[in-house]
């Protein structure tokens, strides 16, 4: 009885460690992820920023009509 006990909390053990395991891989891809996304958010806007045509630009557009 006490082998069956031992070897039941083992396997407990065991799951409960997997467990840990899978959820800090998990956050870990998922804030890395994030992370990601915040640099490449940032990264198009300062493209944006570059390439938006000067007021200058836009009011010889805008002046014929």
């Amino acid at each position: 009885a006490a082998d069956e006990r031992s070897l039941y909390i083992m396997r407990v053990v065991q799951i409960a460690v997997m467990c840990v395991l899978a959820l800090t891989v998990v956050f870990g891809i998922f804030f890395l992820g994030c992370n990601l996304l915040i640099k490449s958010e940032g990264m198009i806007n300062f493209l944006v920023k570059d390439r938006r045509p000067s007021k200058e630009v836009e009011a010889v557009v805008v002046g014929p009509y």
